[in-house]
């Protein structure tokens, strides 16, 4: 009996980054615009059922594109000018 696979909505990490983006944009801001790493990562691996190594992989990639800057000690990261074009205009 063979099992398939579903399709995981998060394993194109540009897809993860756009979600992440987008939590991100849904938090209340903390200090200097910091927006607590546990915030984004909560919610993205247990209410949208991504896993961990599709966070890293978003993470990344939204960094890379200028989206995203993680703190060097990985506890917040802030939304760069270029992430807003991300998000759904009010």
């Amino acid at each position: 009996m063979a099992k398939f696979a579903t399709q995981r909505p998060y394993a194109n990490p540009e897809a993860a980054a756009r979600q992440l983006v987008q939590l991100a944009a849904s938090v209340e801001l903390g200090q200097d615009g910091r927006i607590h790493i546990e915030k984004i990562n909560y919610p993205f691996l247990f209410t949208l059922k991504g896993n961990g190594t599709e966070f890293g992989a978003g993470i990344r990639y939204a960094v890379e594109k200028g989206w995203l800057e993680l703190h060097e000690s990985g506890t917040y990261v802030r939304v760069l000018t270029p992430g807003e074009d991300l998000l759904p205009k009010a």
